[in-house]
């Protein structure tokens, strides 16, 4: 039981962490739209450069984006039904973990009478860029929004396969809503 207690602090911190690495994704679309009308799709040049990220990362968001559609059975094309644009904000997170877990206990401490003695307080800061991806389809013709995917998780990657399979991970689980399931 006491092996138990004390790894649980280091099972907590795993978990938290763990959970800290998944995409969270929302879609929203505009309830009007036709979704079986789409066929073919490009993307919008001028939305696109206003991303504010490298151009290395564009095109790994756009190539994750274009793989994800032509496996959806949509076609790339010159003259098309919707264009595709992303944008992207970054946030600094901060995580503080107290972990007043240790060796102290109650006890008598001489002039300051009984309380707690000797025990350790662990505070654990850590930092994060929290990054956001948009994805918007366009109606060409109308010009008007009709659907936008947002995925939100952690983007610091030092390896550029790590960095590149978070990409496609981001795009993957954000295109699963799309289309959306009309009533």
């Amino acid at each position: 039981m006491n092996k138990l207690l004390k790894f649980t602090p280091i099972l907590l911190l795993l978990v938290i962490l763990s959970s800290c690495s998944s995409v969270k994704v929302a879609a929203d679309y505009d309830r009007e739209a036709n979704f079986d009308d789409y066929k073919t799709f490009a993307f919008f040049k001028p939305g696109i450069d206003k991303a504010e990220i490298n151009d290395i990362d564009k095109r790994r968001i756009l190539r994750a984006i274009e793989a994800e559609l032509i496996s959806k059975g949509y076609t790339k094309s010159e003259n098309p039904d919707m264009l595709v644009s992303i944008f992207t904000k970054s946030n600094q997170r901060v995580d503080v973990y107290n972990n007043a877990w240790g060796n102290g206990a109650w006890g008598w401490g001489g002039y300051g009478g009984w309380g707690w003695r000797s025990g350790w307080n662990n505070n654990q800061i850590s930092t994060s860029t929290e990054g956001v991806l948009y994805i918007d389809l366009i109606n060409t013709k109308k010009k008007e929004l009709i659907w936008q995917g947002s995925g939100t998780g952690n983007l610091e990657m030092k390896n550029v396969e790590k960095k590149e399979a978070r990409i496609k991970e981001f795009v993957s689980e954000m295109l699963m809503l799309f289309p959306p399931e009309q009533k």
